[in-house]
């Protein structure tokens, strides 16, 4: 899965395709089920990894939604997919239960008979 942040700004996507021959890249919105096509990006190899850099704008990505992923080639055939997670959360703090659960701490003093 892929983190991505609700940002107008470019961000990175790293990932090992099934082939090094990238043309578009769609993402396909769960909620809405609506897709929005990227083409032209920069397509870069790092060993293993393809690379590119994406500024998703209007319609911008939304907080807390789950995005699908699919990366084709000119011939239109997938050559990679993934899912995508919008959040603004920090991912080293990051919790599906944020503001929605509260902890409630006891003593614990139970009586044995």
């Amino acid at each position: 899965m892929i983190i991505l942040k609700p940002i107008l700004t470019q961000q990175e996507i790293k990932f090992i395709p099934r082939e090094y021959n990238a043309d578009k890249l769609v993402i396909h919105d769960e909620d809405t089920n609506a897709s929005k096509e990227y083409t032209g990006l920069t397509w870069s190899k790092e060993a293993y990894y393809y690379t590119t850099n994406v500024a998703f704008g209007s319609p911008e990505l939304k907080n807390n939604t789950f995005y699908t992923l699919k990366i084709l080639n000119a011939l239109n055939e997938i050559i990679y997919r993934d899912r995508i997670f919008c959040t603004d959360q920090l991912i080293s703090e990051f919790s599906m239960n944020k503001d929605e659960y509260v902890e409630h701490e006891t003593t614990n003093e139970y009586i044995v008979l």
